[in-house]
Parts: C-alpha cells; structure tokens; sequence
C-alpha cells in the first residue's frame, strides 16, 4: 500500500507549503544525523526528507492525494533477498522452494502513453511557422471523480484475492520438485486493490476519453518529418496519473516551384535561347521575399546555376536562413518563321568562328556527380 507521506511529516492533507517546510525543519533539528548518530534516527530522517520531498512536488503530491506512491519502485529483491542475482535467483527459489520473488503491486495511479498528431504544412507555412489550432482525442482527467475512479466519497479497498500484493502465487509438482509460479492477480490486474463503489463515469479508471480543441506552434523552418513536442497533452495516465507528451509530426507538401533540399530550395528557369545570349531578368515569387528578380547574365549557359544567398528556408535554431538556386535551361524554338531564319543565317555566317564539336560524354557531365544529380531532379531524365 502507498506510504503516509503526510503522517511522515505530522501534517494534514490540506497543508500549505509553509506549513510542510515548517513541519520538515522541526523534525530535521531531532533526527538529522549530525544532531542523532543513532541509526534509527538515521533512519527517520531518511523518511521525513522522502516525505518532504514528494509533497514539495506539485506532480508528486497529487499522484499522493489520488491514492499511488511516486517512489514506488515495484522491484523485488530474489534469491534471499539479494537484488544483485537479478532474475537467477527468482528462478532458483522457484525451483529448489523458498517461494517465487514477490514484485508487489503495479500500483493504480501510472504515467499516461504519448501521443503522435500529423499535421500537413505548405512551404510557406514551413517558412514563417504558423500557429494552428486542432483537434486530438485523448483520454483526459475524470471531471466526476478527479482521477480517483471513486464514486463519492468512497475509497478503493485491499483485493481480497491477493491480499493486496497485486500477483498470485501456484505451486506446481514436476521432475525437479515444486515449481511456485507468480502471476498479475486476475481480480486486481496487479494492482493490488479494488474499488467497491467505482465512478460513474470512468468506471473506476480516472480518466475518460474527450475530444478537445488545444493550440499549436510550429516554429519557422520544420521540415518533413520533424516534430514538435507539447508538454503534458498526450494521454492521461491510469488512475488519473501525470500525462504523456503529445508530438505534432510535420508533413510537408509538395510546392509547384521550389524543391527544397535542407535549407536550400531549388527552382527551373526555361529561358529563351535569344535572352541568354543577351541576358535578362526573370521575376520569381520568392517563399520568404516576395517577388524577386534574378538576373541571368549575358552569355549564360544551359545548365547554370544562379545562386541568390538568404533567400532560402531559414533553420529551425538560428533562424539563418540558406541560398536559393535557380537552374538554368536555354530552350531553342522547334519552329522558326522565315524572317527568323534568315535572322540566324546572318547572324551565325558573322560567327564563322562557332562551330560544333564532339567533346567527352564524362568531362560535360562531371562524371555523374552534382550535375548528373540535378538533371534528374529537375529534369526527370
């Protein structure tokens, strides 16, 4: 059974915190070991700073007030009592007699389970961070009974079936002798006590199940798969015990323009063959800058690279922000008119000097590197 933390201390249930620091200093002055060297004050002292130290706890002193014990370890020492034979001894005792190691009760009060919301973002969302409000079914504290799974003023009461140990012992006759098993009490399920007049509501559980509306925060920069974690708003534990944590999991939708590798986003510039010969300047809606010029210079090749620095998608941390990188592909017209033609044929009998070549397939490619890498994200060949 959960220790009386409050008896430790001689204070009431309602004590303040004045009052339990008070209580704690008077006991300290009779059993502290430099004032007591006598082990059984020793001892006590002990106790009193446990029992202080749980009920300075908010969290701790109200898993105390629904009926649990937060120091509760639920480890049993096998094999005479020898904890460091860890499970040797258990199975020793159960074997050659001495009885099966006891774990005790599970205890009623537990910590909740966390919880996993996905929740789709644009580029841009991804960029400003946005704050949203949605939507999560969890189990939550009963209202009725405020965790206590009592109906009332009535209090759970030891199992009869296990004697309020929480497990069931059963002795078995084989080859090497009497085999003493234990098992979580079917009565109890291992917690070591029952509740005669259950709550209405939870049926004795602590908690229900509710659909509520709560406010989340994404900070600028996620990114696919990143999550962000909100204290305390996953599920409620057993017995109205302390809640899990509730994980916003990002996922990024795909943006008709940019491509974004970590901090970098990408973009596919189709410029006429003409304009990069004689350069121009290309207007892009930028995610984080508006509209935006990019400049090709005169000359440009096909397969260039501009590069504008901070105009990217800034880190989660630092907020610095990475390059935009705009890939440049020289489209050549498949049909000209005559005037056109004409134009060309003048144009090229003045540049005698530009002929076509055979070059190596290897030293314009770059050997399948970053080159051969971009083409077939932005090209798809």
């Amino acid at each position: 059974m959960a220790r009386d933390y409050y008896g430790l201390l001689g204070v009431d249930k309602d004590a303040s915190d004045t009052d339990l620091k008070r209580a704690y200093r008077k006991l300290a002055r009779t059993y502290h070991p430099d004032i007591n060297p006598d082990e059984a004050a020793q001892a006590k002292f002990k106790e009193i700073s446990a029992a202080y130290e749980v009920l300075s706890d908010p969290e701790k002193r109200r898993i105390v007030d629904l009926g649990g014990d937060p120091l509760e370890s639920g480890g049993g020492g096998g094999f005479g009592g020898a904890a460091g034979f860890g499970g040797l001894g258990d199975v020793f005792e159960a074997f050659f007699g001495g009885g099966a190691a006891s774990r005790g009760p599970i205890g009623r009060v537990r910590a909740g389970s966390d919880s996993l919301l996905r929740m789709r973002l644009d580029l841009t969302e991804c960029a400003t961070g946005v704050t949203k409000r949605v939507t999560v079914d969890t189990a939550v504290l009963c209202d009725r009974c405020q965790g206590r799974g009592t109906n009332g003023d009535s209090r759970p009461v030891a199992c009869d079936t296990c004697d309020g140990r929480g497990e069931v012992q059963s002795v078995q006759r084989s080859l090497l002798g009497q085999v003493m098993t234990s098992r979580p009490c079917p009565t109890c399920r291992g917690v070591g006590e029952v509740i005669p007049d259950p709550c209405h509501q939870c049926g004795g559980d602590g908690r229900v199940r509710a659909r509520r509306e709560i406010s989340v925060k994404i900070p600028a920069g996620v990114g696919e798969g990143m999550r962000v974690r909100l204290a305390a708003q996953g599920e409620v534990g057993p017995g109205g015990g302390p809640a899990g944590d509730l994980y916003v999991e990002v996922h990024e939708q795909a943006h008709d323009v940019f491509v974004r590798d970590g901090d970098d986003l990408h973009c596919h510039l189709r410029v006429p063959m003409v304009d990069a010969a004689l350069g121009t300047t290309v207007s892009v809606e930028a995610i984080l800058n508006g509209a935006t010029d990019i400049t090709i210079p005169a000359g440009t090749q096909p397969g260039a690279t501009i590069v504008l620095r901070g105009y990217g998608m800034p880190q989660v941390r630092t907020g610095v922000r990475g390059d935009l990188h705009a890939h440049v592909e020289v489209v050549v017209p498949e049909r000209l008119e005559n005037q056109d033609i004409e134009l060309l044929r003048t144009f090229k009998a003045q540049r005698d000097r530009d002929n076509a070549e055979v070059r190596s397939t290897q030293a314009q490619s770059g050997g399948g590197g970053l080159f051969s890498r971009l083409r077939e994200t932005f090209t798809g060949r």
